[in-house]
């Protein structure tokens, strides 16, 4: 018998997570991914997702339907809501808590400096509040907002950020796209190797313990007398089959004028010139040739092979400083001030023609822009892309709802690729870790028709490279 009751005490007390507005209108299911531990919401919190219910915007649509899954969870019992509202049923298994609402006036013990009017103090104190009634159990305030989490913490109180929806806690563990093989591998690996010659490309089946380690479409390489840099195009078991690469850094491999500078570029151009492989995203600080290889590779297979019937670019229109208000125009003149990126790049295309002259350049120039058409996020919704060409600018600045929203739009024939900086994350919210960018090259990491590369170095200029080193 004591030995039972011992067992039962060490039995871990199920949770009492209070949760902040914000966090509800960040991810609507929020109140699901607890599991087995209890949600408690504020009057205070309802209140505030009424006030921000309107508009077309993210956060008034997510307000939207976050009212509408707690409706359906309060319909879903007959019991009163005072006892909890258990989320078994609701979530369809994903959390076994329960939900608790407020249902009384709390009056709330606050230091004397802060106001009681505000909204996030009186969440404050129904947490005291909670922590009072329930001694003997965690109760732990879940908000995004930082200020709230440190005045929590400040009172004694036990605070978090919502981590559900982080992909990776340390951005540094994000899967690079590539691998460089250690110096003993042809000793390891070699003994009982198959090679063969297909198409200009030597492949290697190979055996042994790193090969279980590798992924799909990941590139391996190593440097030295006799370097290798090839794509792993199939893993069974500790068996994996290597295909050696197009050189892109040779003029003969040109794609639109354009050669790649350094081994990472050369990574890029085989997948964005690779037509089994469907989805490419390229991360990496500014100046490494994001969008120029990216346009280079997608003029070529526009107007070259006639792979796809046209370039589509969109992008996030978060501005960095003061926003310049209204801008007149159609669709794609209002997205022109956000397309410097493209209209930079096109001129470093338009010059790889040396023999063109001006004139020559100039109807080049009125061709390619009759191909490249940009458009707007926000009216993607419903529409399929048929044999496009994709591409994604900043798409760090994209949540992983809108990601899929996007990608979602690819019919049969279309190719999407995404290009960001991780580290440049102008979004409230959204953190390196819960970017929708971050959250897409890990969820389609090793699938065959997918493949990603982190550009190292930068080729913009000395003083870029400089400049993002130091500064």
């Amino acid at each position: 018998m004591a030995r039972k009751r011992a067992a039962r005490s060490e039995v871990p007390a199920v949770k009492l997570f209070v949760l902040d507005t914000n966090v509800l209108m960040h991810d609507p299911t929020s109140v699901y991914r607890f599991e087995e531990h209890d949600v408690f919401l504020p009057i205070m919190t309802l209140e505030e997702l009424d006030n921000n219910k309107k508009g077309m915007s993210e956060i008034a649509r997510n307000a939207r339907q976050i009212t509408r899954t707690l409706d359906e969870i309060v319909s879903s019992t007959a019991e009163g809501i005072e006892l909890g509202i258990p989320l078994a049923g609701p979530s369809r298994g994903l959390a076994s808590g329960r939900l608790f609402v407020q249902t009384e006036a709390i009056a709330g013990e606050l230091p004397a400096g802060l106001p009681t009017a505000k909204a996030d103090n009186q969440i404050l104190a129904v947490v005291i509040h909670l922590q009072q009634r329930h001694p003997g159990r965690p109760v732990i305030l879940v908000s995004k907002d930082i200020n709230m989490r440190i005045k929590a913490r400040a009172l004694g109180l036990e605070a978090q950020d919502y981590f559900n929806d982080k992909v990776l806690e340390d951005t540094d563990l994000l899967y690079t796209g590539m691998r460089e093989l250690p110096v003993d591998f042809w000793e390891a690996h070699g003994p009982e190797m198959e090679s063969w010659k297909k198409d200009g490309h030597t492949l290697y089946r190979l055996k042994g313990p790193l090969c279980s380690q590798l992924l799909v479409n990941e590139f391996v390489f190593q440097e030295g007398s006799h370097p290798l840099y090839a794509i792993v195009r199939e893993v069974v078991g500790k068996s994996a089959l290597l295909e050696t690469l197009t050189d892109y850094t040779h003029p003969k491999n040109n794609v639109w004028g354009i050669t790649s500078r350094n081994r990472e570029q050369n990574f890029a151009l085989n997948l964005l010139m690779n037509p089994e492989v469907d989805f490419v995203t390229l991360l990496g600080q500014a100046g490494t040739g994001k969008t120029l290889l990216t346009l280079a590779a997608g003029l070529t297979q526009v107007l070259e092979s006639k792979l796809y019937s046209e370039i589509i670019m969109t992008r996030v229109t978060v501005p960095v400083g003061e926003d310049i208000g209204f801008l007149p125009g159609t669709e794609e003149e209002k997205m022109g001030p956000w397309m410097g990126a493209l209209e930079d790049n096109l001129d470093v295309l338009n010059k790889t023609d040396d023999e063109a002259g001006d004139w020559g350049r100039a109807a080049t120039r009125d061709l390619i822009r009759s191909r490249i058409k940009i458009k707007s996020l926000n009216f993607m919704r419903g529409r399929t892309f048929l044999n496009k060409f994709l591409i994604i600018d900043e798409a760090q600045n994209l949540t992983p709802k809108q990601m899929k929203t996007l990608i979602t739009r690819a019919g049969p024939g279309t190719k999407v690729v995404c290009l960001g900086n991780i580290a440049q994350i102008d979004t409230p919210y959204l953190t390196e870790g819960s970017s929708g960018l971050t959250y897409v090259v890990d969820r389609f990491k090793g699938w065959e028709h997918s493949g990603h590369i982190t550009l190292q170095r930068g080729e913009r200029s000395r003083l870029a490279d400089r400049a993002a080193e130091v500064l």
